[in-house]
């Protein structure tokens, strides 16, 4: 079986993704959602965990060889991010939505060096709102970026523009299209179900207002 459409596989397995079209969900970002992937369940899942983990570092070697530090993103991006750069034996860092109140208040974590090209790790990308804060913070620490990587991304065009504006090439393991292929053919969704998940992609920003 193909990479994206195992991972759409294991998600759906694990009911990391959940799909009610009658009570959508409300994400970070204000937008309504039939359809919510909580990818925080992989890391309670070895076999899981480790499948993607393999997924994730051989898709930054073929897409971003350039890469020799990974930057994981707060805070489900963390973990991944540091089992990645485990297997790469690689300097790591995070990095947090927004600087610590306390302490040293802190954005980035871990030591930076400007001389390493970093892979930005996430679990989800929905809008790319996070993916872009943790990109800026690392561009104004003088760092430079090979990339993103994610476990999951809906493909939407706002997403894709507003990378496409950073210079930023985003890479996913699996997309939608592979999650509801694989719903259908699990029986996950119906008809009436996939016919409004479909509605929504077309202008998720506005759906369900």
């Amino acid at each position: 079986m193909q990479t994206d459409l195992q991972i759409a596989e294991y998600l759906l397995q694990i009911q990391a993704v959940k799909i009610n079209t009658q009570s959508p969900f409300t994400w970070s970002s204000g937008w309504k959602s039939p359809i919510y992937c909580d990818n925080r369940m992989v890391l309670s899942y070895p076999e899981i965990r480790t499948f993607i983990k393999n997924a994730f570092v051989s898709a930054i070697r073929t897409h971003f060889p350039e890469a020799c530090a990974v930057a994981g993103v707060a805070t489900a991006g963390i973990a991944h991010g540091a089992l990645i750069a485990d297997v790469m034996d690689c300097p790591y860092i995070y990095v947090r939505t927004s600087a610590k109140s306390h302490g040293m208040k802190n954005l980035i974590e871990g030591r930076v060096n400007p001389e390493k090209s970093y892979i930005i790790v996430e679990d989800l990308i929905s809008t790319g709102g996070s993916s872009l804060k943790v990109a800026e913070a690392l561009k104004e620490a003088g760092v430079k970026i090979a990339g993103v990587v994610a476990i999951f991304s809906y493909g939407f065009p706002e997403a894709s523009e507003a990378f496409e504006q950073a210079g930023i090439k985003v890479i996913a393991l699996s997309t939608l299209p592979s999650l509801l292929q694989k719903a259908t053919e699990m029986e996950y969704i119906g008809q009436s179900q996939w016919e409004t998940i479909q509605e929504w992609q077309k202008k998720p920003s506005v759906w369900g207002q």
